[in-house]
Formats: C-alpha cells, structure tokens, sequence
C-alpha cells in the first residue's frame, strides 16, 4: 500500500501515515572542515555520531540545483534587533514544514500519524540532539506540556489555542522516548498546520537547559540569585527571558535550527553559527547548513538599501522594496550582486479597508451597505495604477487566492473588478446619495459631502502614489478623498477605536492558501483586522469585548470558519475554504487594487542555489525559508 504524504486529509475513522523523509544509500558522511579541530580535540563527536540514527535526506539535485560545499559567511542587513527572529523564520526548521506542493510533511519529526482528525501520533528521530549535544526526547515534549503550557504562572491564559478544540484541550501521552500522542475528543485541523507556521507553535523545549530557571525544578537559593542577577521580578520573568526560541536572543539556549545565535544583546552584529548536530544531509552525505556562519548587522531600516548597493549583503529582501528596485539595478553592473524579482504573496498588495465599525454612524451604515463597496471597486482604474507604478508587472486583482493556489478562482480575481463608472454612479444613486454640490461632490441626506480621509501606516511612497491615482478616479464618481500617513500604532488605535473612516493597508497576508490551512483571515477573528476591528475583537475575547457582527455574511463567514475549525476530511475543508473566498469577493470586504507585485532579492554572484523566480511571503513561505538556505552556498570555497 502507497503511503500517503498528507497524512492529514483523512476521513473518519481512517489512519494515514507520513512518509519518514530518511536516507539509505547514502555514500560516506561528510563534514565542515570549520568544526574539524573541535572534532580533532575531541570537543565534538564525529558527524556520524552527531546525526539522527535516520537524518532528513535532502535531494538537492531532484529540486533543480547543484550540491554545494561547505564554508563561507552569509551577510544579512537588518534594522532592528528583534529582527534576529528572521533567522528563524528563514531556517523554517520545523517538527512539520510545508513542501513545495504546499503539502505538510515531518521535518524535526520522523514520521506522524492521524486518526479521526483527532489522534496525532508524533515519532522524533532516533538519536536526534540539541545543538549542545543533548539528546531531544519525549521529555521535551512533557516539559512544554505540563510544565509551561499548563503553568499558570508561565501561560496564565492557559495553552496556546491551537492546542484547545471547543475550549478543551487534549490528552498527551509519552508512548516512549520518541513518540508522543495528542488526542482531543473532536477533530483539531489547526495542529498540523500550527506547528508548520512561519512563526510555528513550540509544542517542545530543552527542559535539560531550562528547568533551572522553572520553580519547580531548580532549588529555592539558586533561583533566587538568578532573579538578583538577571534584574526581573520572578522566576517567571526569568524562564521567559532566557527560553525565546522565536526570536534567540539566548545565546545559551539550544536550538534545532541551521544555525545558532552567539551574540547577546544589545549587539549591533550577530552572529550565528553552524549548528553541529543539525539532522539534514544532502544525497553526498554532507550535512547541512552548507554556509558556516550567518551574520545580522543592525542598523537604520532607512539605510539598508544603500547599504545592500554597496555590497554590504549577500542576501537581502528585508526593508527593500519595489521602489528600490531600479537603484539596486544600477548599482549591480558596478557591484558583485545580482537582483531578482520575487512574486509577492499577499493577497492584494494593496487594498481599501472601509471600517465597518466606523464610530460615526452614518459613515459606518455607507461602509456596511455592499452596493457603495461595489462603487468604489467600479471607480478605481487598476490598470493605470498597475501602469503608472509598477510598470505593469503587478496583476490587477480583488483581494484573494494567487493563481499559484490550489484554492484559486479567476472568476473571483476578477469580480467587481473592471472599471464601470456608470455602474458606479448607478449604484450610489441608489443608495439616495444622488444629490451634489458645486463642486459635484455627492451629499448626504444631512448635508455632509462625500469627503473623508484614508489613513495609512506611511509604510511606503507607493501607498500614497496609488492614493493619489485613487483620489483622481472616485472624484469621478462626486467622492472626495484626502490620504494621509501617521505612526503605526496610531494607526493601528485610530482603527480599532472607529476613529478611521477607510483605511489602506495590504490584504490576505497569506495567498498561497490551500484548504488544511487555517481560514481565518476570511472571517471577523482579530481587531487586527482593519475592516471589522471590533467584530474581531468580540470573537477574539469571546464575546467580553468588541460587538457582534451584523451584517448577515460576516455571520455567515464567522460560521464558517467554526465549521472548519471542527472538520475531519479535505473535501469539507476545501468546500468551507471556497464558500468563505466567494463570500469576500462578492461583499468586498476588502477592496484589493492589485497583487503579485514584485519583491527585489539581492544575491551575492557567488551565492549558489537561490531561485532566480520565488514566491515571496510570510506565510506560508516563510520568506526564503521554503527553499532551504541551508542549501544555499558559495561558489569558491
């Protein structure tokens, strides 16, 4: 029988087995000369005793591109010291990862079972180890569980969500030293997809490394002088402190990714190095990562494109954007680099948020009313703004799935879409907002025109470029529309407290959505979302903050995304996740301008293996971590 590799599209009752990526065949093992005096003092094992019994074999030939050789130094530009979380994201290093099918298969974990959509059943790799050398167990697994997870102290508001199914959460077992069982009594479609995230869920931790900053464990003194030491309140404070596995600020935390941090903070570089006991190979038997050490240098955001046309970087996309793109270019004939345009992933690049909580309730009633959404759609000229900013490279679109999608529906890109502006001017006359003024701005029943503001985080010169095309093209339809900019968290406040009429911001963070994956941007589930904030909110807090929704479809969506939270097969969740699609094109919810823009990616000549054409997203990409810069290397070593 051919075992299947989603294991987790399965029905009732049906058990599906992931494939265990191993390796047989296999020629001798080889290992990075840079760790060859550690190994020669004896300081670390031979990579044959540093590796899993059965490590992850990555066929870098099969995915297109050249086994590489080990050594050299990848430079990255960041603008802030918590950006060392990138690091992380990029390693996307996880018990399960997304393929390049955007199917979920074990990575950290051997293999994994799933019975029921309920029964999950985790196999670590025999004798795969911490970056110290430290076995990872089971016990690992416990620690996280019962003792962090279950700590009222440490996770006051109980286990993360992804770990709880209609507020209950599940039983773990230890069946052994490497195999672990969560069950719940109603199918969890969240689990899986959770701990593959970008920014994943940490189901285990080095409960060898951390029980000496926990309460229970470490003795009374010791942990009292650590407190002194580290300057925070508690024990509490200090396990948090020194046990962030997102962002490793902890130099001394043992990790499972490519590399491991070395730098404390403040620092203004760090640097990270190869993790010795990283359990991927490639089909030579040379382990992976093939580069020895990654370094972040911190400075102004403002200046990191300057920066990467110097030659500062041998990798960079953070803080570059489109707009960079024609510089970057020039200075690449002078420079050794080379720049590549990505595909953005988002689901509009650029969208409209009207807010449909708007505290002015006459603004508010207009967001709410489907037909002046529709005007506005009708009104804007993508092609233009396509044209004018992008140079036509972008694709004009509503807010939706990416055609790289298994989920996508071009009839639904395209909805509401095309410019009509006597079907625009129809639709507000309808609405009774037929009467203007001199200026053949449209008015309200009580007198107001038809003029209001659209904020923005001031993220870029293009949001205002395109607001400026905007404002050209709803004058023609009597709306006026004056842009403005302002700091985040202002922003952010202004939105949440109705304060904000319209906002523009991007769309669906993730567009390359498949149906295991979670559909929560398509319903009211966050006040992060701009459109409905507090409706959002109401969902968030379970009802103890916010207000409900109203209008019947975001009920409808709510519902649905209920029903997904609760389903068992692939079919249900695909039917839920096109249901939920179809509803956000046809209510514009959010009215996407255009999507697929381009990203700039910066590359050292020498840097091998980085596709010259990628899809560039935080989910569920994880920026470059989907394709595997432990496969990058350099030309020359």
């Amino acid at each position: 029988m051919r075992i299947a590799r989603r294991s987790f599209l399965i029905g009732t009752g049906a058990a599906l087995v992931a494939p265990r990526l191993g390796f047989a065949g296999v020629g001798p093992l080889i290992d990075s000369p840079a760790l060859a005096a550690k190994v020669a003092a004896g300081e670390l094992p031979p990579l044959a005793e540093r590796l899993p019994k059965s490590p992850r074999l990555i066929e870098v030939a099969a995915m297109g591109r050249a086994p590489g050789r080990h050594g050299g130094t990848m430079r990255m530009l960041m603008g802030d010291q918590r950006d060392i979380r990138m690091m992380t994201i990029y390693g996307y290093t996880r018990l399960v990862v997304y393929d390049d099918k955007l199917e979920l298969a074990p990575d950290l974990l051997e293999s994994f079972e799933v019975e029921g959509g309920r029964v999950f059943t985790l196999r670590l790799r025999v004798g795969h180890r911490w970056s110290d050398g430290h076995p990872l167990t089971a016990e690992d697994f416990r620690y996280w569980w019962e003792d962090v997870a279950n700590n009222k102290r440490l996770s006051p508001g109980g286990p993360p969500q992804a770990m709880l199914i209609s507020g209950q959460p599940c039983r773990f077992e230890v069946l052994d030293e490497v195999t672990l069982r969560y069950t719940w009594a109603e199918p969890n479609p969240v689990f899986l997809p959770a701990l593959a995230g970008a920014q994943p869920l940490y189901i285990a931790m080095p409960a060898h490394y951390l029980k000496q900053f926990h309460q229970r464990y470490a003795g009374k003194e010791e942990l009292e002088q650590k407190i002194k030491t580290a300057r925070v309140k508690d024990w509490g404070s200090l396990h948090e402190r020194f046990s962030r596995q997102y962002r490793p600020e902890n130099p001394d935390l043992p990790t499972l990714d490519p590399w491991r941090n070395t730098t404390s903070i403040p620092a203004e570089r760090f640097t990270f190095v190869r993790n010795p006991y990283f359990h991927r190979i490639d089909e030579n038997g040379r382990q992976l990562p093939y580069v020895d050490e990654v370094t972040l240098t911190i400075g102004s955001a403002a200046l990191i494109p300057a920066k990467t046309a110097a030659g500062d970087a041998d990798l960079q996309a953070r803080y570059l954007r489109f707009e960079d793109y024609t510089f970057l270019k020039g200075a690449a004939k002078r420079m050794n680099f080379e720049v590549k345009l990505w595909k953005r992933a988002e689901g509009a690049s650029f969208a409209l948020m009207p807010n449909l909580n708007a505290i002015d309730p006459v603004w508010r009633d207009l967001n709410r009313d489907v037909r002046y959404r529709r005007a506005l759609s009708l009104a804007i000229n993508r092609r233009d703004i396509n044209r004018v900013i992008y140079f036509g490279l972008a694709k004009e679109s509503g807010n939706t799935a990416l055609p790289e999608s298994p989920l996508y529906d071009a009839a639904l890109a395209q909805l509401n879409m095309t410019p009509d502006l006597a079907e625009a001017n129809r639709l507000l006359d309808e609405i009774g907002l037929s009467k203007r003024d001199g200026e053949k701005i449209r008015l309200f029943p009580d007198g107001r025109r038809l003029e209001f503001t659209i904020e923005t985080a001031g993220a870029s010169t293009e949001e205002t470029d395109i607001l400026d095309l905007i404002k050209q093209d709803f004058i023609a339809i009597g709306i006026k529309i004056h842009p403005r900019s302002s700091q985040l968290d202002v922003f952010r406040r202004r939105i949440l407290a109705g304060q904000t009429i319209m906002s523009g911001w991007t769309g669906m963070d993730n567009a390359l959505v498949a149906a295991e994956m979670e559909p929560d941007a398509l319903a009211p589930t966050s006040p992060a979302q701009f459109n409905w904030p507090r409706w959002g909110q109401y969902f968030e807090s379970g009802g103890r903050e916010g207000e409900a929704p109203t209008i019947q479809e975001a009920k409808q969506l709510v519902e649905l995304y209920r029903g997904w939270r609760h389903s068992t097969t692939h079919e249900e969740r695909r039917e839920i996740w096109q249901t939920m699609l179809k509803i956000n094109a046809e209510q514009l919810f959010t009215i996407g301008v255009v999507n697929a823009t381009l990203q700039p990616i910066v590359i050292a000549k020498a840097l091998r293996n980085v596709p010259d054409n990628g899809l560039y997203s935080f989910e569920p990409g994880a920026f470059f971590g989907r394709y595997m810069p432990d496969t990058f290397w350099f030309e020359g070593n």
